[in-house]
């Protein structure tokens, strides 16, 4: 028999998703002080968004490394190319690609 997973409120999945937002917004503003602290806001969004079961928006999944999980700021950290329909973000951290289909 398959296993029946714990569905969460759609009020506490509402409050999990302004802890997500909340947390990306602070590792913008401390991305400028400190760059350790805007990717341990970045790694704590991410355990929220799986504690929770909710989906991160495409605009938030391009704003950090699938790879280390750091936070990106393009220029900085991060290189951007756009190439046959697809923007090409590339970590200076750990040198990995991530690829994002434009429409």
């Amino acid at each position: 028999m398959p296993r029946k997973y714990s569905v969460k409120s759609h009020k506490v999945q509402r409050i999990a998703k302004e802890r997500i937002k909340f947390l990306f917004q602070e590792a913008r503003d401390a991305f400028k002080h400190n760059v350790n602290h805007s990717d341990k806001y970045v790694k704590m969004a991410r355990r929220i968004a799986m504690k929770y079961k909710i989906k991160l928006p495409s605009e938030l999944k391009k704003l950090f490394c699938k790879n280390c999980y750091k936070y990106l700021v393009p220029g900085v950290n991060c290189r951007v190319r756009i190439h046959k329909h697809r923007v090409i973000y590339y970590c200076m951290g750990c040198r990995h690609y991530m690829r994002h289909i434009v429409k």
